[in-house]
């Protein structure tokens, strides 16, 4: 570690002085020689250091989420070209071209930061061995030496033997309490770093290699920290918890405010915004005007299934995106939907085809029951009248008006069928006119 510490020695004078302007400001109010002083000069280097690294951090993120969208492509290329390597690589170069993606934006913040650690792990090295380094001479050599965080002396190593630490004016017990919370409070911070990125702001509806990398490296980063950090002292263990903490805080920001599209981030931003919507009637902010803009922009079948619940849950509400970001009350929309609601609410049943045909055949069985039950019903009678003389109806059969050919009497048409029973149940009962022949027509 100090060999490569050494490689950048260049950069140890920048950091020295950045670490001592801010502990002028801390000795003042704490004291020149705690570890209150010292401990948040470090703080404030790594504050600093994140601040100028934000727009690296932001391509970084562009950088990670055209990585996760160009994975089914990449998979595709690769088994195209899977006993090409050359022209592999070729087709991967030439989609990263297109699409105007760099592999290495991912890695930016790390490889950039990279010095100002390996810096500042070589001054607190020298201040653990009584050197003197950058702008730190005699007297704030002395009082770095002195600086103590929680008992912990600044340049202490949880590997350090007793006479080390006891050169610092500290116990063995001490150092090692101190600096084993501290590793684990790093790694646990890298962990959940990681894990928020994986469980919130991935796009769970494509599975990629990518994906599995990533969870790998939710796992592997925390053991290697851990690791590596029984041989950091207690200054550097504090920079990087610093910069682990921010890391986290900053990615929380960016997964609240621009999450990942298909991700559970995304659905809990839209359901957000939606509730925010509802409640002021308007869209508020321009970041979300353009996350309105941009999903108005895209298709049906482009749109995700948390876009196309926001939207869903606009028209319930009776609102319209419109294409500026913006959206608008429209009475008419909300009143198509509740006559949307209220007509498939009465809508009847559909019926099957056979479920039909067997309802028509049972109409049209009840319906000839019926008409062959009247005449039964009007016949029955007829049994018991026979009894009486037929001397009327055997007149009324003679006094029948015949057809032109002479003999057999005109049948009635079928059109009066029910009147020629009412006439046969008539004549039973009673004596009745005959018909005169000019009667026909």
């Amino acid at each position: 570690m100090d060999t490569i510490a050494s490689l950048f020695s260049f950069i140890t004078w920048p950091v020295s002085w950045v670490i001592v302007q801010f502990h002028k400001v801390y000795g003042a109010i704490f004291g020149p020689d705690t570890g209150w002083a010292w401990g948040l000069s470090i703080v404030s280097l790594v504050v600093l250091i994140r601040i100028c690294l934000i727009p690296l951090f932001v391509k970084q993120i562009k950088s990670t989420r055209n990585m996760q969208a160009l994975q089914p492509k990449m998979k595709a290329i690769q088994e195209r070209y899977k006993s090409d390597k050359q022209r592999q690589s070729e087709e991967m170069m030439k989609l990263y071209k297109e699409t105007g993606t760099n592999p290495l934006s991912s890695c930016l913040p790390i490889l950039a930061q990279s010095p100002f650690f390996f810096a500042l792990y070589h001054v607190l090295s020298s201040i653990a061995s009584g050197k003197e380094i950058g702008v730190i001479d005699g007297p704030l050599l002395a009082s770095a030496r002195q600086a103590h965080i929680f008992g912990a002396p600044l340049a202490s190593k949880f590997t350090d033997s007793a006479a080390e630490v006891a050169a610092l004016d500290a116990s063995l017990t001490s150092v090692r309490i101190v600096t084993a919370i501290m590793i684990v409070m790093m790694s646990a911070s890298q962990f959940f770093t990681q894990r928020q990125l994986m469980m919130k702001n991935v796009d769970l509806s494509v599975k990629t290699p990518y994906m599995q990398q990533q969870k790998m490296l939710m796992y592997i980063f925390p053991v290697i920290f851990a690791v590596m950090g029984i041989n950091f002292p207690v200054g550097v263990l504090v920079y990087w918890l610093t910069t682990n903490v921010w890391t986290m805080g900053q990615q929380m920001y960016v997964i609240n405010q621009n999450p990942t599209p298909g991700s559970k981030a995304q659905d809990s931003y839209l359901q957000r915004l939606l509730k925010s919507i509802t409640q002021h009637g308007e869209v508020r902010g321009r970041r979300r005007k353009t996350i309105v803009k941009v999903i108005v922009a895209k298709s049906t079948a482009d749109r995700n299934e948390n876009e196309r619940r926001f939207f869903s849950g606009l028209t319930k509400a009776g609102f319209a995106a419109q294409a500026d970001g913006t959206v608008i009350k429209s009475d008419t929309i909300e009143a198509e939907a509740e006559g949307g609601a209220a007509a498939r609410r009465q809508q009847p049943k559909r019926q099957s085809k056979a479920q039909r045909q067997a309802a028509a055949a049972q109409h049209t069985l009840a319906k000839d029951t019926e008409e062959d039950s009247e005449p039964a019903a009007e016949e029955a009678p007829t049994t018991s009248l026979e009894k009486k003389p037929q001397g009327p109806a055997k007149t009324a059969a003679k006094d029948e008006p015949k057809d032109e050919e002479g003999d057999k009497p005109t049948r009635p048409s079928r059109a009066n069928s029910g009147n020629s029973r009412q006439g046969k149940s008539g004549q039973r009962k009673g004596q009745q006119r005959p018909k005169h022949p000019s009667s026909k027509k």
